[in-house]
């Protein structure tokens, strides 16, 4: 993991004292409102439909148990008991008051934790794969290149104030689970022909009024000359982006109205001149900055625990979460633990202080200290012993964080919505609620199998509803809530859009609507091998639109 030098300490340090003096003058009236929006937005606060926001970043969704402790803490004092993790990897308060936030980032800054560049138009927290340094089809860590990215692009001053927010996201798996082709830039690292690590670039993906698949504009870029070719594409945007319409100023603009192609031959032109520079980056950076990242002390032990399968044998209640749950580890006698955070009730995403300070203790116990924040707003253990996960799971189960579902139809994504967003059109919460009750049967929801369903309350689309198998998108109809179905969207390496199926419904019709998709499926599929995605690729949109508004 890795942990501050002295640039990076200073640079916390003198932003929060900057900060403190902002918030000082906005109390007394020295500032406006209008006048305090960019320096707070600066510091990842925003003001919300009912109160601020304070956004943390999470670096690649790395926690240590003390971040994660730290997150709990600031929850009971400073916030409503409970914090919420979010799609970028980054966690959120809700309701944190003005006066509060400069005690707050002190706070954070004493585990090394700040919200700097989580908002504003600028790079943002740069993300990976969950599962980094664990997967059984990792080539390459992707949280190394993520920290080099991160250290290159933190006050970076010819990107600080881009056209508008930039996000990266790194993978290193021939599975894709941080959505790489769907942000601005996405990487996707491989092993080059040398065993070096060789990137795929992809740029101008992302979701929102207008989404787009980002498309592959090169391969094989070395390690030692990514940061001249980011470099590059950065500037080609900041060149030619627009500035004058915030809904055409994304880089996934630009790419489309130049075509990828073109947009390729400047970068490529801007790249060959300054590739030899001071960007080029040393073996010895390389290797620094991986040792923070060596793997842990794994113990030598046999691939499968005796223990663990009588476990299994012996509780059907574990016996379910292992198999939604669980993950295979590269290492023997391991395994990856995903801790849900959609349990039928609450927010997606959402976690009281007491089930953070859960996570953070087992993480301590049994996972080397280590915690993940998914995209999926979801948390894993990355490196769990076989033996250990039955007194994992029990620990959970006392805390309520045991759900069963992981990439089930009750895994819901779900932005906060109308509830708390002052963006939103209408509200997500209600929706993902409504659907955990229609298909709480968790038999019945192990053989639907896999099933995405992604919730936004607005075309910002946090929620991700364009990259749902299922996408829900929230409109405002004449005054009253509305919610358009999209399908057949995916994040993963065959990553598409979904598309919008029919006109808009209300939300007492959407259960109902989702639950004859979903019977179709059952009825078309080969069998309960064959996903909701496969299916619905094999046979085409008509059947499962034609059952969504019951024809």
């Amino acid at each position: 993991m890795y942990r501050y030098d002295e640039f990076d300490a200073t640079i916390v340090r003198e932003r929060i004292a900057e900060f403190k003096g902002q918030v000082a003058r906005r109390l007394s009236g020295e500032l406006t409102e209008d006048q305090f929006k960019p320096l707070r937005l600066m510091n990842g606060l925003y003001l919300q439909l009912h109160a601020y926001m304070l956004r943390v970043a999470i670096p690649y969704g790395q926690l240590s148990s003390a971040q994660m402790k730290r997150l709990a803490h600031i929850a009971r004092k400073y916030d409503k008991n409970y914090a919420h993790f979010t799609t970028r990897q980054n966690v959120q308060y809700n309701w944190p008051k003005l006066s509060d936030t400069p005690a707050i980032l002190e706070e954070l800054a004493e585990v090394e934790m700040h919200a700097i560049q989580t908002s504003g138009n600028c790079i943002r927290n740069v993300t990976a794969d969950h599962f980094s340094a664990a997967a059984a089809d990792e080539v390459e860590d992707p949280r190394v290149w993520s920290e080099i990215i991160r250290q290159w692009s933190t006050f970076h001053p010819e990107f600080s104030y881009l056209p508008r927010k930039f996000k990266i996201a790194v993978t290193g798996a021939a599975t894709d689970r941080a959505a790489v082709q769907v942000h601005d830039i996405g990487l996707h690292i491989t092993k080059g022909a040398d065993g070096a690590p060789s990137f795929a670039i992809y740029v101008g993906g992302g979701q929102g009024r207008t989404p787009f698949v980002g498309p592959l504009i090169k391969q094989g870029v070395k390690g030692e000359d990514l940061l001249s070719y980011l470099e590059a594409c950065l500037r080609v945007y900041n060149r030619h982006g627009r500035r004058d319409n915030i809904y055409k100023a994304r880089i996934k603009i630009l790419v489309a109205a130049l075509g990828a192609e073109e947009y390729a031959r400047q970068v490529e032109a801007e790249w060959l001149e300054i590739k030899d520079g001071v960007l080029k980056l040393p073996s010895e950076e390389i290797a620094r900055i991986s040792a923070y990242f060596a793997p842990p002390a794994f113990e030598t032990l046999p691939d499968k625990s005796a223990a663990f399968e009588q476990a299994k044998a012996d509780n059907k209640a574990f016996a379910r979460w292992v198999r939604t749950n669980v993950h295979a580890h590269k290492v023997p006698g391991y395994a990856m633990a995903t801790i849900s955070l959609k349990p039928i009730g609450a927010a997606p995403g959402d976690a009281t202080s007491e089930q953070m300070e859960a996570a953070a203790d087992l993480a301590l116990t049994y996972s080397f200290d280590e915690i993940r924040v998914t995209h999926e707003q979801n948390l894993v253990l990355p490196h769990v012993k076989q033996d250990e996960l039955y007194a994992v799971w029990s620990a959970l189960t006392d805390a309520g964080l045991a759900t069963p579902n992981y990439g089930l139809i009750s895994d819901i994504i779900a932005c906060p919505g109308l509830d708390y967003c002052d963006l939103a059109n209408a509200r997500s919460i209600n929706i993902a609620e409504a659907l955990w009750e229609k298909f709480a049967d968790l038999d019945a929801q192990e053989n639907i199998g896999e099933l995405k369903i992604k919730i936004s309350g607005c075309i910002n689309a946090c929620g991700h509803h364009h990259v749902g198998h299922i996408g829900i998108l929230g409109v405002d109809k004449h005054g009253e809530e509305f919610y358009q179905i999209l399908l057949g969207g995916r994040a993963d390496e065959k990553a598409r859009l979904a598309k919008i199926s029919g006109k808009g419904m209300s939300a007492e019709e959407v259960p109902d609507a989702i639950e004859r998709v979903v019977e179709k499926y059952l009825s078309l599929r080969t069998d309960e091998t064959e996903r909701f995605i496969d299916a619905y690729e094999r046979i085409g949109a008509e059947p499962f639109a034609e059952a969504l508004h019951g024809a």
